[in-house]
């Protein structure tokens, strides 16, 4: 006999926990609270490149955007696919960007503690 395959309905996967950080100028972003061990170990050896270069620092902090943000309201507007999101954030102006990286540096430490924040 063969193998039976399951198909899970949308309402039987299971959804990682959430969390919103918001800022009255940038808006609210909404991060999940799960991350891989692929992406965990993915984002460390992005970090590695150097936190002293430039480059390393800002894709270590891009990486970490893709992987957790769910959801980011700006101005009403609210941003939920992956790749609209990516998109938003790379259109992001200096103050929404900081925003952003202080929100996954609060949720890194409050989620995450073992890994080291951008």
């Amino acid at each position: 006999m063969g193998r039976r395959t399951r198909r899970r309905t949308d309402a039987e996967k299971p959804a990682a926990p959430t969390a919103s950080y918001s800022d009255p100028q940038a808006g609210v972003l909404e991060l999940r609270g799960a991350l891989s061990p692929a992406s965990r170990a993915q984002y460390a050896a992005t970090l590695s490149g150097g936190r002293e270069r430039e480059d390393a620092w800002q894709r270590a902090t891009e990486l970490l955007f893709e992987r957790l943000a769910v959801a980011w309201t700006v101005a009403g507007v609210r941003t939920e696919t992956q790749r609209e999101l990516l998109g938003r954030y790379r259109m992001a102006s200096a103050q929404e960007r900081r925003f952003v990286r202080d929100s996954l540096r609060r949720h890194l430490a409050e989620n995450f503690p073992e890994m080291e924040a951008p």
